[in-house]
């Protein structure tokens, strides 16, 4: 019994120390980085950086490049927007990693589709959190990392169209729309991502809602094509279905649905101006629905991926799925070229005002 004794204080004796370490990692932190300055209000920084109603937290322009990557740590208003698409980003790696274990994603073209949702979600995650990041740095920072994380988006946009159509659609309307389906979705993705570039672009002499105008209406078009597939699913589903991907595309459209409202209406902040600088923005409600919604988005497409395979092996040739890839990174490259475009324009912008 002593000896027991013994180990068992020894083993607590560890956790209490593990538990000290753990909680000395802000003052490592601090000390590590003893010069990094406090927040700021909104009146210290360039209009377009401002998010309406929030009126402290900001980060101050032109820090060291090693500033910005501490303050994942820090305080301030941009944080919770940076964790909740970082801790998505890491829900979605290990769900591609769990998927890999039985899905053949090298031998088998049907699954190529999945695939691309799975590495558009980790993408428009990871670019997220850089633009949150490090968005703050300077006025060309701030455009160079949020066209970043519109082209993320957009080529988000694209993996959702691809798993819906080739998955979810019925054969009514893939009849209609197979020719044209994919290709629309591609355009559509491209006018997304010019539409978020040319309103942030356009930020810096106009109104914050001629923003939120050329983002919500692009998006939203390519959102009731590329749903389209799911939305006839759900409309002609019985309710004696069994269909175990039905809930999750359910789930999907409430979760867009609620991003969406979030995303284009500042509801806490209007209500409670100052009070949400830290927590309670609408855009990190807007952020954590639209997780939610991509990983409903993922579970309905595996689903549909093992459940519906006579179907879609039936409706979609391996060729297709060549050409879908094909699409992908030819909306990737498009975009990207956007960006870099919006992106000259901005500089020049810029380089005018220094004069």
């Amino acid at each position: 019994m002593t000896v027991m004794g013994t180990i068992v204080m020894e083993r607590i004796g560890r956790v209490f120390i593990s538990l000290q370490q753990i909680r000395g990692v802000p003052q490592m932190l601090t000390k590590a980085a003893p010069s990094m300055p406090g927040t700021i209000r909104d009146t210290e920084v360039p209009y377009y950086f401002r998010e309406r109603y929030v009126c402290t937290g900001y980060r101050p322009l032109n820090q060291h490049w090693r500033y910005y990557f501490l303050s994942l740590f820090q305080r301030h208003n941009e944080t919770l927007n940076i964790w909740t698409h970082l801790l998505a980003f890491l829900v979605f790696l290990v769900k591609l990693c769990q998927l890999g274990e039985t899905v053949d994603f090298v031998g088998d073209p049907h699954s190529w589709p999945l695939l691309i949702l799975i590495l558009s979600s980790l993408a428009y995650t990871a670019f997220s959190v850089t633009a949150h990041l490090l968005g703050g740095k300077s006025e060309l920072c701030h455009y160079s990392f949020f066209f970043l994380d519109y082209i993320g988006v957009a080529q988000y946009q694209y993996g959702s169209a691809v798993v819906h159509f080739y998955y979810a659609v019925d054969e009514s309307l893939h009849r209609q729309v197979h020719g044209v389906f994919m290709h629309v979705a591609t355009i559509l993705s491209c006018l997304s991502c010019l539409g978020c570039c040319y309103g942030k672009y356009c930020n810096h002499s106009l109104p914050t809602w001629v923003r939120k105008v050329c983002q919500v209406v692009p998006s939203t078009l390519a959102y009731i094509w590329d749903s389209s597939p799911v939305a006839m699913r759900l409309l002609y589903c019985s309710k004696a279905s069994n269909d175990p991907a039905i809930l999750y595309h359910c789930g999907q459209v409430v979760f867009f649905l609620s991003c969406a409202f979030f995303f284009t209406c500042p509801v806490l902040e209007r209500f409670f101006p100052g009070r949400c600088d830290f927590v309670g923005q609408s855009h990190q409600l807007f952020h954590v629905f639209l997780s939610c919604c991509t990983l409903c988005q993922i579970h309905a497409s595996h689903l549909d991926y093992v459940g519906r395979r006579e179907l879609y092996t039936r409706l979609h040739t391996s060729s297709e799925v060549v050409l879908f890839v094909g699409l992908y990174l030819v909306t990737l490259c498009a975009c990207v070229l956007i960006g870099a475009c919006m992106l000259k324009k901005v500089k020049q912008v810029l380089d005018t005002k220094s004069k």
